[in-house]
């Protein structure tokens, strides 16, 4: 509960022009005691309060502004994210008093473990990585209440992994890493605490892992985006999002050698070069489904799906090349531009292709 009191009784003070000595005078008391409300230093006892809600002409809750929070447990879990999301640190203090009231929740220990370690990264304390540590290991024993999908017993021992690299723990944290790192969610932090302790091998291992799961998903985000830019009639973003994701892939060429990334590049090439054509700058267009086709041809001449071809990767073993855009690279761009159903686009894209005797 927060009080407004001494700033009302200043307030309403003032609305009626009254100084302090009047005011005191109407209440009976002395004008240093109305100083001491207004300050905050001391508090009117509830005779008082009372005398003056009446003098005033309010409620005793108007003029105690009181403020009371929802403490159910919904309404908690969320303020307790918001003081993580505001860095504020009173939140520390609220996550105490809910830790009291709902001991065995499992909302309120995770999120009170999450408010903890985020505020223990931010200042280095080994005493809120401690604090943190036990409330992750209390969550753990409560996982059967949890009803978070981004929420599982690997996310939340990579949390404990987190704690531990806090306190200093390095080795702790990445044996925690390695038991739970399913579909290579924590290849980057393995790699990344192995090479600072000087496994460098070992690290870059994890870190191909890593890059290459990464670049894959960034790939299926970007497609995602330029659909939904597609479907909003959004054709700047569409380009901006397309060209700085093909300037990344086409980043990952090692030498002269072709990697698997190349393909999906020169599909995404052609749609840029779709939505260049549909926002009329058709020169720009042909200029790009040129080098779409270029950047194809070039795949398709060699083609690579080892994943030791791309930059900065070394051998994978449980990696794997796979998309659904054809045979070829070719292929891949032929799909890509039919995806625009345009005939004049279509038409363009055969002119260039046949130039050197591709057929779309």
């Amino acid at each position: 509960m927060k009080m407004m009191l001494a700033e009302n009784i200043r307030v309403f003070r003032k609305e009626r022009s009254l100084t302090q000595e009047q005011l005191s005078e109407a209440l009976g008391v002395t004008a240093g005691a109305v100083y001491k409300w207004e300050a905050n230093l001391s508090i009117p006892d509830l005779k008082l309060i009372i005398r003056m809600a009446d003098f005033f002409d309010v409620s005793v809750d108007a003029l105690l502004g009181y403020e009371i929070k929802d403490n159910r447990l919904e309404a908690t879990v969320k303020r307790l994210r918001e003081y993580r999301r505001l860095k504020d640190r009173e939140g520390l203090a609220e996550a105490e008093k809910a830790l009291k009231k709902f001991p065995h929740s499992f909302q309120i220990v995770t999120e009170s473990a999450a408010l903890y370690l985020a505020f223990g990264i931010d200042s280095g304390d080994k005493a809120l990585f401690r604090r943190a540590l036990e409330l992750l290991e209390q969550s753990r024993l409560l996982l059967a209440q949890n009803e978070d999908p981004e929420i599982n017993e690997q996310t939340i021992y990579g949390r404990i992994a987190d704690t531990y690299l806090g306190l200093g723990e390095t080795d702790k944290a990445i044996a925690m890493w390695k038991a739970h790192n399913a579909g290579g969610q924590y290849s980057h932090e393995i790699g990344n605490n192995l090479a600072q302790s000087d496994h460098v091998e070992e690290a870059r291992r994890f870190l191909s892992e890593a890059l290459l799961k990464h670049v894959s998903e960034l790939v299926t985000t970007i497609i995602g985006y330029m659909n939904v830019f597609f479907h909003s009639d959004d054709h700047a973003s569409l380009q901006a999002i397309l060209v700085w994701g093909t300037r990344l892939l086409l980043g990952l060429r090692a030498g002269d050698k072709p990697n698997f990334f190349d393909r999906i590049c020169a599909a995404l090439l052609a749609s840029l070069a779709g939505s260049q054509f549909l926002s009329g700058q058709r020169d720009e267009a042909r200029d790009t489904l040129k080098k779409a086709k270029e950047l194809a041809a070039f795949f398709d001449a060699s083609p690579s799906y080892d994943e030791s071809d791309i930059r900065f990767v070394t051998r994978v073993e449980s990696a794997g090349a796979y998309d659904n855009l054809g045979a070829t690279a070719m292929d891949g761009v032929n799909l890509a531009v039919n995806h625009f159903e345009n005939e004049e686009l279509a038409a363009l894209w055969k002119s260039i292709a046949d130039q050197e005797g591709i057929h779309g």
